[in-house]
């Protein structure tokens, strides 16, 4: 599913992330665990094609992200990686079903309003589906971008310390979603956290 070989990302003279070698197969899931700064959140950007890493090849689903000029491998991410960002991006000017139109639109590959309403239902916000991000729960807000993560069905699922902001019970939540999107579209999921609850 992804291999990394002497991989390094550099911030001036700083090394935020060094990796000798790491393969991941299809459908397995890792976590990744350490201290806030310790470059966890670097290296989901560069998993998915965000950051150019210094140093080293990436290689995922088959494809060299740092090889793709910007629109190309905008429209890669959108349709191979699905990342839940530890600030959750959700855009505020459209709804919840637009958010996962807009997934959808940007990765080219034609808006499904069959498969937004299997998500939306699957992650339990279905009855929302016309509400502004702005109005969602603490609770609710993690389960949409989940479930805009995955509409596409990617092969990589990426989220970055998502219990951080949830209590015991929203953050159990969050991760079974997690899991169970993971499995149903035979995804690798990487988990980046330094919440002891993750495990």
């Amino acid at each position: 599913m992804f291999a990394l070989a002497d991989l390094e990302h550099r911030y001036g003279a700083a090394s935020a992330v060094r990796v000798a070698a790491w393969t991941a197969d299809a459908g397995s899931h890792w976590l990744l665990v350490g201290p806030s700064g310790c470059g966890k959140s670097t290296l989901l950007s560069i998993l998915a094609g965000l950051v150019t890493p210094t140093r080293g090849r990436v290689v995922v689903a088959g494809t060299e992200p740092a090889a793709l000029s910007g629109g190309a491998r905008d429209r890669w991410r959108g349709r191979h990686v699905g990342l839940v960002p530890q600030r959750l991006h959700l855009v505020g000017a459209l709804s919840v079903r637009d958010n996962l139109r807009l997934a959808q639109y940007l990765a080219g590959v034609g808006v499904d309003d069959a498969r937004i309403r299997e998500l939306l239902e699957a992650v339990g916000v279905a009855g929302l589906a016309a509400r502004a991000p702005r109005s969602l729960s603490q609770g609710q807000a993690p389960r949409v971008a989940i479930a805009r993560a995955v509409v596409n069905r990617p092969r990589l699922l990426l989220a970055d310390e998502p219990t951080a902001s949830l209590d015991d019970a929203h953050a159990a939540a969050a991760l079974e979603l997690l899991r169970a999107q993971a499995v149903a579209n035979g995804a690798t999921l990487v988990v980046a956290s330094h919440d002891a609850r993750v495990r």
